[in-house]
């Protein structure tokens, strides 16, 4: 199993925390995945031309990391990172487009920031993008708690995104209004799985 790789996408991380998890190993291949300059090598697997994009052992290619995470439970027997039915599922999926939605909120804000020529930059653009990570972080200071010790695609979700923040947002300063969800992150970050994907 192979995947394109770029060590700062908090997506391809939540892929890589999933296959540890799982005992799964993948091949990483570079790339030079780009929004405005877009790498010709993903997109002749990937039109998207994104990461993580996901080579399979047979060939078949998937994206988005949505899809390879549930790929890679599935080769693992299913059920272990995805739970396979009822509320406990529901949930899980719920705090997973949570967590993606906070990050692709902030990638947004990352894009507008730094690949933006600063004399066409939007403020409100800006603004209204790091609205959404506050409000969502805020969603999950509220139900934090719920979470105890599970391993899920919810939880993993969670910690890829509170992860990017530190990465990419320092000053944000979540967890001085979010102490429950910083206690959380704190143990949850010490995992084996997480601690290998740190974004450098």
């Amino acid at each position: 199993m192979k995947m394109f790789f770029s060590g700062g996408s908090p997506f391809v991380r939540k892929v890589s925390v999933v296959a540890l998890e799982l005992g799964l190993e993948i091949e990483h291949l570079p790339s030079a995945a780009n929004p405005v300059t877009r790498d010709q090598a993903i997109i002749a697997e990937n039109p998207l031309g994104q990461v993580p994009t996901f080579i399979a052992d047979d060939g078949t290619v998937l994206y988005d990391s949505r899809v390879i995470c549930e790929y890679l439970d599935s080769l693992a027997g299913g059920g272990k990172i995805f739970p396979a039915t009822g509320p406990a599922r529901w949930t899980a999926l719920v705090e997973h487009s949570l967590a993606d939605g906070i990050l692709s909120a902030a990638l947004l804000a990352r894009y507008e920031s730094t690949l933006r020529p600063e004399e066409k930059r939007w403020d409100g653009w800006m603004n209204g993008q790091m609205d959404k990570v506050r409000t969502g972080l805020d969603a999950l200071e509220a139900k934090v708690e719920g979470f105890g010790g599970r391993l899920d695609i919810g939880t993993i979700g969670v910690g890829c995104a509170l992860g990017y923040l530190d990465f990419r947002f320092g000053d944000l300063g979540w967890r001085a209004t979010r102490p429950k969800l910083a206690a959380w992150f704190e143990q949850f970050g010490a995992r084996s799985s997480m601690a290998a994907t740190v974004p450098k």
